[in-house]
């Protein structure tokens, strides 16, 4: 399969998934609590099955590596193109019936984020990219069209930050000396999605994140001419112990 081949794959489960996750969230929901004492539903449970089981259906070559397989100690073995799957990125603001939740579906290629597809259920947005062809696009009621991230305006940057993270003091420090425009706080890997088409600038993130929860997004944004790495400057990367992130900061086309 070509990358647009498996970009188009990518895409369709996630839409197929926000789907499901809707439907879940018209019906009503029972929120659980993991190990991490982080939230799961059973809109997390299904929309994974269905991601899962259609790219190993279409991609038996690659692994898939998933949030709640990980937490059920399921641990698949990595190689050099492994799929990375967050069925519901943000399931605080979706049990809290915030908006801003999201599915991620991206394939990871030699350590790097190389394509994904993030679906932002509430308003039926999908966007993919393919991160060394610089190809991002967006799908929506009107349609399917380029994107691009944009650079900071002479007003300022708008500024997206998390919004369970949204007191941390390191965030004021980060704005310190900066032209700010505004600061909108939201959840999951919309923020990345409204980088990559231009809707905002920087995303600092101080706290805790997995790599499943990054490697679409990353591929998306990048594929739209942004950037994202740690503050040290170094790329954020993919196969590290654990799945966990450090700090980054993700970014439009303008240096940071």
């Amino acid at each position: 399969m070509t990358d647009e081949d498996l970009l188009a794959l990518a895409a369709t489960l996630a839409e197929r998934a926000a789907h499901a996750i809707n439907a879940i969230r018209a019906a009503g929901f029972a929120v659980e609590r993991k190990s991490d004492a982080s939230p799961v539903t059973e809109a997390d449970r299904i929309a994974e099955a269905l991601i899962v089981e259609g790219l190993r259906a279409a991609t038996p070559d690659i692994p898939v590596v998933a949030e709640e397989e990980v937490e059920a100690g399921i641990l698949t073995a990595l190689a050099p193109r492994t799929w990375l799957v967050d069925p519901l990125d943000g399931t605080r603001e979706f049990a809290a019936g915030h908006d801003s939740f999201a599915v991620n579906v991206g394939l990871v290629v030699e350590g790097r984020a190389h394509l994904g597809a993030v679906a932002i259920p509430a308003t039926m947005e999908i966007f993919g990219g393919i991160a060394p062809r610089g190809l991002a696009w967006k799908r929506d009621a009107a349609g399917q069209r380029p994107i691009r991230a944009r650079a900071i305006p002479a007003a300022g940057a708008t500024i997206l930050a998390s919004r369970h993270y949204s007191d941390d003091p390191r965030l004021d420090r980060f704005l310190e000396g900066r032209r700010v425009a505004e600061v909108i706080k939201i959840g999951s890997a919309v923020k990345f999605c409204r980088l990559a088409e231009g809707a905002g600038d920087l995303y600092p993130r101080f706290g805790r994140t997995m790599e499943w929860d990054t490697a679409a997004p990353q591929a998306l944004l990048e594929a739209a001419g942004g950037r994202v790495a740690g503050f040290d400057g170094a790329p954020l990367r993919y196969g590290k112990p654990r799945f966990e992130n450090g700090a980054f900061l993700a970014q439009g086309a303008a240096t940071a």
